[in-house]
C-alpha cells in the first residue's frame, strides 16, 4: 500500500552531497515529493529531509541505498506518530475590496499572517502540516492566488530522540 514517507538524512556538509543523494533517487526511478536541506547545529553536517510516496519495500530499499553513500552519516524514517512535521508557504493573493475581508478571515482562522501588503496584493505566510497548507490553499484559491512558493516538509522527532551529529 502506498503511503507518504519522510526521511531525514544526516550528511557531511560538503559540495556535491545533495547531487549524490538526488542522483540515487533518479537512478532508481524514485520520485521526490519535496526536499529540504540546511546546515545543522553542527556546521560539519547538513540535514536533508525528503518526502516521497511509495510502499514499504521502496522505503526499505531507499534507506539501504542511502546508507551505502559515503558522505551519508545517518538515515531515519521520521514516523508520523513520534515526529513533528511542518511546512511553510508564502502565498500572494489578489487584494481587492471584494476579497480582503475573506482573506483576513482565512488568515485568522488558519493562524497565518500577512507579511506584505500593497493596494493590489497581500502576501500570506502559513506554517503547519501539509494538510493545513492544502486546506488554506483550497479556501483562498477562488479569491485569486497570484503566486505561491512552498518549502517542502521538515521533520524532527519528538522528545529526546534525534539524529546525532556528536558521535559521527
Amino acid at each position: 500500500m502506498e503511503q507518504r514517507y519522510v526521511i531525514a538524512i544526516l550528511v557531511d556538509n560538503a559540495p556535491g552531497i545533495l547531487t549524490r543523494v538526488a542522483s540515487m533517487f533518479n537512478r532508481r526511478g524514485f520520485n521526490i515529493d519535496s526536499l529540504t536541506v540546511s546546515e545543522t547545529e553542527n556546521p560539519k553536517y547538513s540535514r536533508i529531509t525528503i518526502s516521497l510516496t511509495g510502499d514499504k519495500s521502496i522505503a526499505r530499499q531507499i534507506i539501504k541505498q542511502l546508507n551505502k553513500l559515503y558522505n551519508v552519516k545517518e538515515v531515519e524514517i521520521m514516523e508520523k506518530d513520534v515526529s513533528v512535521y511542518r511546512e511553510l508557504a508564502l502565498i500572494k493573493l489578489r487584494n481587492s475590496q471584494e476579497t480582503r475581508q475573506e482573506i483576513l478571515s482565512a488568515v485568522d482562522i488558519f493562524r497565518s499572517k500577512i507579511v506584505d501588503f500593497s493596494p493590489e496584493t497581500l502576501c500570506v505566510e502559513i506554517t503547519g502540516e501539509t494538510s493545513k497548507i492544502e486546506a488554506f490553499i483550497s479556501l483562498v484559491q477562488p479569491l485569486g492566488i497570484l503566486e505561491m512558493c512552498r518549502t517542502g516538509v521538515v521533520a524532527i522527532e519528538r522528545g529526546s530522540n534525534m539524529l546525532n551529529t556528536e558521535n559521527t
